[in-house]
C-alpha cells in the first residue's frame, strides 16, 4: 500500500509507520487514554503492525494518532484517534478523520465502526451515527486484560 504524506501548514499526517514514535504513542495510550491504560507495549506495537496507521506531526514530533484495522473491502474500526492536549482545537482532529475517512484504499466500504465514550460530536460532523439496531450487535469485552 502506497505511503500517503498530506501537509497542512506546519502539519503532517503520514501513514509511514516507520516514522510513528513508538515510544510516544505507547505512552498517551498507556497512561492518558481511557480505553487502553496500561496496555503492554508489545501488544500495541502489533496492533499498529497489523493496522493502517496515521501518524499526524508538527515540525518533526508526532502530536496524535490514529489506526485503522479493516479488510480494504466491506468494513473498518477506526481506533487510538487522539491528539496531545496541547495541539486541541487547531482542527486537527478534524483534518485526520477527513484523512482518514478519504484514504483511497477505505473508499466504498460498507461499514465503518468505533467506540467513543466522549467523543460522539467530532463523529457526527462526518455522518457517524449511534448503531441503528443495538440489539443486533454483540460483544465479548474483557475490560482488566491489561491490569
Amino acid at each position: 500500500m502506497a505511503v500517503l504524506n498530506i501537509y497542512r501548514d506546519n502539519y503532517l499526517i503520514s501513514t509511514d509507520q516507520s516514522r510513528l514514535d513508538i515510544s510516544a504513542i505507547h505512552r498517551f495510550l498507556s497512561t492518558e487514554a481511557y480505553w487502553s491504560l496500561n496496555i503492554p507495549r508489545e501488544k500495541m506495537e502489533k496492533s499498529i503492525k497489523h493496522s493502517l496507521c496515521f501518524g499526524v506531526y508538527r515540525l518533526d514530533k508526532q502530536i496524535g494518532f490514529a489506526r485503522v484495522i479493516s479488510d480494504f473491502a466491506t468494513i473498518a474500526y477506526l481506533g487510538d484517534l487522539y491528539i496531545l492536549d496541547a495541539y486541541r482545537g487547531k482542527g486537527l482532529s478534524k483534518w485526520l478523520l477527513e484523512v482518514i475517512m478519504g484514504h483511497p484504499e477505505l473508499q466504498g466500504l460498507r461499514r465503518w465502526i468505533l467506540l467513543t465514550a466522549d467523543a460522539h460530536a467530532l463523529y457526527k460532523q462526518f455522518g457517524w451515527t449511534e448503531i441503528a439496531d443495538p440489539a443486533k450487535w454483540m460483544e465479548l469485552h474483557n475490560k482488566s486484560v491489561y491490569t
